[in-house]
């Protein structure tokens, strides 16, 4: 009986994805509006390497990395990664080759200014993001800059308690100073971790504030798209409730750390990134937005939500889910508090807004909202029913629902190497529709979708990437159908342009259109990669992919 039910679903799937599915035939680049934005992305951690070069100082993945190796999945680092640093011009001229207009990629704060607005500018890191952003745009190439990618001066962990805003006393950071002595030896300088202060210090969102004016002052004039934090909500997660990420802070059931509150530090750390976001974003309505002509926005990573069954509870879940992972950053941004579900469950947990911080908010609204989606999910509602929440696989944002990929035994899409993404493209089209109903037809540009494959997979398996493929195209055909029916998207960028260091996954699994070795650093176009260059550029029919190989 179970079999058959199976099947029955798996059968009803079929035909709802035969029926929903928007036609794919013919798909090309014409369908979407003029000025549209065709890109790719990277972040600066996961690509860059030179980890302590020219003056960079330690980020908080260095030391993360470095103290910390059994939290990622090959007990690698980001040392070297891509080597994109020294390998920058090579990058530009494939991004160019594949005939997109823009580059998304962030600048690390550690290595514009390596302690802080208290250590001083770095010279050389300018020097090279001056360098990056010239030979893009000298390729016509619409730079999209990201300040904050989940990486931080190491120091601003030490010195403050990162985005918590309190010192922590990071005593065992003594015990550690022995292993980094040759690091600051090498680069001239000391930690200072001996002169750590027991007393609490605020974090002070004039240093992220400092951070931004020196990226616009140095590099403005040329970039005119620049988003303050990406996935805020899924950094303050993964760092601060399950203790994934640095500073690895969490509490029971979600995690075994040395110290952290699950239940309310992820809110503290959000609520200073929110504050540092609306302060950035002020100054540059106020200082830049007219003499340079840009734009600045926030990127938020969104699942989709399906409720698990057609009840009313879990319905209800689906919506309530999307609000702890989208509208948690997004209604304080547009309208100056958090979402109503929130303040009803967390209660004193969650930050409180004075009435200047939301006069702040509400003055200096985003001009565009970034949407990085992947996957769609089903929740299941656990207020009105009792649920397993101690998994990693339950925790949606203390939401007190459950997220699953499968229903009645068979999955909501096709497993990828990233655990719990799903390949669902008519996802793509819900979340879209959602932001744009919500915030007011604001602009939207989608800077993250893409596909992942393991790193073991045989070399045919990762070069003839055709499950990469369909789901580019898949979830285009679903963008291109939210836009037709009047979703203000005015931009699309495939994660990523080369395989890279996939932060706890290391390098276990591949994102990229372009294979890297990474015992040589060659950079080899998949199957994917000629795909979507025969898309932008209008040659290839979308119905003939099938045709299509890394080696044609």
């Amino acid at each position: 009986m179970a079999a058959a039910t199976a099947m029955a679903m798996a059968m009803l799937a079929a035909l709802a994805i035969l029926v929903l599915v928007p036609s794919a035939r013919g798909l090309n680049r014409a369908e979407f509006p003029p000025g549209f934005l065709f890109g790719v992305a990277t972040s600066a951690y996961q690509v860059e390497g030179a980890y302590l070069e020219d003056g960079k100082g330690l980020s908080n993945w260095d030391f993360f990395t470095h103290t910390n190796s059994r939290g990622i999945d090959d007990g690698r680092n980001g040392d070297v990664a891509d080597d994109h640093y020294h390998r920058y011009m090579e990058d530009v001229e494939i991004i160019h080759s594949l005939g997109v207009n823009s580059y998304r990629f962030s600048i690390s704060w550690a290595r514009i200014l390596p302690r802080g607005r208290l250590g001083g500018v770095n010279s050389a890191g300018i020097d090279f993001y001056d360098r990056l952003i010239a030979a893009v745009v000298q390729k016509g190439i619409e730079p999209f800059v990201t300040l904050h990618h989940f990486d931080l001066p190491h120091e601003m962990e030490t010195r403050y308690g990162g985005w918590l805003g309190a010192g922590i006393r990071y005593v065992q950071l003594l015990l550690l100073r022995l292993y980094f002595v040759s690091l600051f030896d090498e680069i001239g300088r000391e930690p200072a971790l001996h002169r750590q202060k027991q007393q609490e210090k605020p974090f002070p969102r004039e240093e992220f504030d400092y951070y931004a004016d020196v990226c616009f002052k140095a590099f403005g004039d040329r970039v005119k798209f620049w988003a303050t934090f990406n996935e805020p909500n899924l950094f303050t997660r993964l760092a601060y409730v399950l203790g994934k990420y640095p500073p690895a802070r969490c509490s029971a059931p979600f995690g075994t750390c040395d110290s952290g509150n699950s239940h309310r530090e992820p809110y503290v750390a959000a609520h200073n990134m929110l504050l540092s976001h609306a302060a950035a974003v002020h100054n540059y309505k106020k200082n830049y937005q007219a003499t340079q002509g840009g734009s600045i926005g926030i990127v938020i990573a969104m699942k989709w939500y399906e409720p698990l069954t057609n009840t009313t509870e879990d319905i209800l879940a689906a919506r309530r889910a999307l609000s702890f992972e989208v509208d948690w950053f997004l209604e304080p941004i547009f309208f100056g508090d958090y979402p109503r579900e929130m303040h009803e469950l967390l209660a004193s947990n969650l930050p409180k807004f004075t009435s200047e911080e939301k006069s702040l908010l509400q003055k200096n609204k985003a001009d565009f909202i970034g949407v990085n989606h992947y996957t769609t999910i089903y929740v299941k509602d656990c207020i009105s029913s009792p649920c397993d929440l101690n998994t990693y696989e339950a925790y949606e944002g203390n939401a007190l629902v459950l997220a699953t990929g499968e229903r009645d035994g068979v999955a909501i899409g096709k497993p990828t190497a990233f655990d719990g993404y799903y390949v669902v493209p008519e996802g793509m089209e819900q979340i879209v529709k959602y932001v744009n109903q919500r915030y007011t037809n604001t602009p939207v540009y989608v800077t993250e979708n893409g596909y992942s494959q393991y790193s073991n997979n045989t070399m045919d398996e990762l070069m003839n990437d055709g499950e990469r493929v369909n789901y580019l195209q898949g979830y285009l055909t679903f963008l291109s159908s939210a836009i037709r029916k009047g979703a203000n998207v005015r931009g699309y960028f495939v994660w990523s342009i080369i395989d890279n260091f996939e932060w706890t996954f290391g390098f276990t699994v591949r994102f990229g259109l372009y294979h890297v070795d990474y015992e040589t650093q060659k950079r080899t176009p998949k199957m994917s990669a000629k795909w979507y260059r025969d898309f932008l550029m209008g040659s290839r029919p979308t119905d003939q992919v099938q045709t299509l190989r890394a080696d044609s």
